[in-house]
């Protein structure tokens, strides 16, 4: 359990956040600047709040009204920063090494072997950090935090630099730290495909304050959330399985509480958790099902909410099952088809962006 509570002034910058994490990956989201960067370093031990509390399973690193404050290397924490912050003149396993000098313990997380085959680093041991890739480095870098057995593992938009092939690299390791060892997570990023893939919580972080903290289905279709989460991203994340694959066509069929969701070119097994995001922007409404259409996904709901504008936009709020969808439409739309709270409409999803969560659902 992590508890965060802390108070200051950065030049004209105000940081007043109240945050908890009970394990498992939380996501720091919010635009740039919007001070997630400043939380986990005063987790970190690398900015001094002028006042706080900050405390790791039940141990206090930071208390300003009892004159607490653990030094850096002694909190046990890992951090992963933007740029992988590797020693040039050091090969990859030297500065693997580098981290297991901070090891005083035996556990998991300080197999060397175990964190090596995690991360896909067996063929790069040998190599010098200016020969590999920006994934690489990061998968390096994170090895290293691992291998000094911290108690929490800080990643500060540890993809900011990479492209997006690398991206989906190097999450799909994240994913697998998340699996396989028992480190909680904290990780800062402004991408909400990332939050989306990887988080089991999110606290929405603007202007120095958390705005809301939850799961991340139920802060991305909060439509009161969206100057903060932004517009064009709006959307709804839903928790789904692989029900079966049409190999001829390469779409496979999710289901969730909701009904079912045809997708193609997914990367996963029938069985499998997936989440998937859809956004508000590639979701249409109909009265009735459509006859002749294109549209390979369609699923009865019922409007919860309406939010109109600014400009000629409205979102539209809706339980399909037991999910939760958002739509954008015209606010004409929504006048003629007499839109309200409470009417049976019919969600046309245009496309969905599937990202694969592989574990934790039942």
């Amino acid at each position: 359990m992590l508890q965060v509570s802390a108070r200051t002034r950065l030049g004209r910058f105000a940081l007043d956040v109240e945050l908890e994490s009970a394990g498992g990956v939380t996501a720091l989201f919010g635009r740039s600047g919007s001070g997630k960067t400043s939380i986990i370093n005063v987790i970190a031990g690398l900015l001094r709040p002028a006042q706080g509390r900050v405390a790791l399973n039940g141990e206090l690193l930071f208390d300003s009204s009892r004159g607490v404050d653990v030094p850096v290397e002694r909190r046990r924490i890992g951090y992963v920063f933007q740029d992988a912050r590797l020693f040039p003149h050091l090969s990859v396993r030297q500065n693997l090494r580098y981290g297991a000098v901070f090891n005083r313990r035996a556990g998991r997380a300080g197999d060397a072997e175990h964190v090596i085959r995690l991360l896909g680093l067996e063929g790069l041991l040998e190599r010098s950090p200016g020969a590999l890739s920006g994934g690489e480095k990061q998968r390096v870098a994170i090895g290293r935090a691992l291998l000094a057995h911290p108690r929490i593992l800080l990643m500060d938009e540890p993809l900011a630099a990479l492209d997006l092939q690398r991206k989906g690299e190097v999450l799909g390791y994240v994913e697998r730290l998340r699996e396989e060892l028992d480190v909680p997570i904290v990780y800062v990023s402004h991408a909400i495909e990332e939050v989306v893939r990887i988080a089991d919580r999110v606290a929405l972080i603007s202007e120095g304050r958390v705005l809301a903290s939850g799961a991340p289905d139920e802060i991305m279709s909060r439509l009161d959330l969206r100057p903060a989460t932004g517009r064009y991203e709006a959307g709804a994340v839903i928790e789904t399985r692989v029900l079966a694959y049409d190999a001829r066509d390469d779409i496979s069929t999710l289901g969730f509480a909701g009904g079912e969701l045809l997708a193609t070119n997914l990367d996963a097994l029938i069985g499998e958790p997936v989440r998937v995001r859809v956004r508000a922007r590639d979701v249409s409404l109909a009265l009735r099902p459509p006859q002749d259409s294109s549209i390979l996904n369609v699923l009865p709901g019922r409007i919860l909410e309406i939010v109109e504008g600014p400009g000629a936009a409205a979102e539209v709020r809706l339980a399909v099952g037991d999910a939760i969808l958002l739509a954008r439409v015209t606010q004409r739309s929504v006048r003629r088809l007499e839109l309200a709270p409470g009417r049976e409409v019919y969600a046309l999803v245009k496309a969905i962006s599937l990202d694969r969560h592989s574990t934790g659902f039942a």
